[in-house]
């Protein structure tokens, strides 16, 4: 099989995430991966969630489209590594997070799946 050129690059740049209320997503994100928050730093329609990693992850409350209509994805939209799944999910739990897949164990790899404030559905996994 021929390769074809393309002028677009095979990485992933940037996950975008639609919310109802961007302060409190941003808040609720950034306590999640243990990241400093600052009310002040949130200005509307977007706000970039310092990842340390290629790819960025945004936060969209679209307030500058009156006719978008949330509608939150009840499948996985993407993944967070954890070294040890066990730990990450205790944590979820504790704080009181929606649980919507328990982990699943196959060989070495494990994951779990639960819910933002809108209801978007994220993964956990270790591999």
């Amino acid at each position: 099989m021929n390769s074809i050129a393309s002028p677009i690059a095979c990485k992933v740049n940037n996950v975008f995430i639609h919310v109802s209320n961007l302060e409190k997503s941003a808040e609720w994100y950034s306590n999640l991966l243990g990241l400093p928050f600052s009310k002040e730093d949130v200005a509307s329609p977007v706000y970039n969630i310092p990842v340390t990693s290629e790819t960025g992850l945004t936060l969209d409350d679209h307030s500058f489209d009156p006719g978008f209509t949330l509608k939150p994805f009840n499948h996985v939209l993407f993944n967070f590594f954890v070294e040890v799944i066990d730990e990450a999910y205790d944590f979820i739990k504790n704080k009181g997070i929606t649980i919507v897949r328990e982990i699943e164990r196959i060989g070495d790899f494990a994951y779990f799946n639960f819910e933002d404030p809108d209801g978007n559905v994220l993964m956990i996994c270790n591999n």
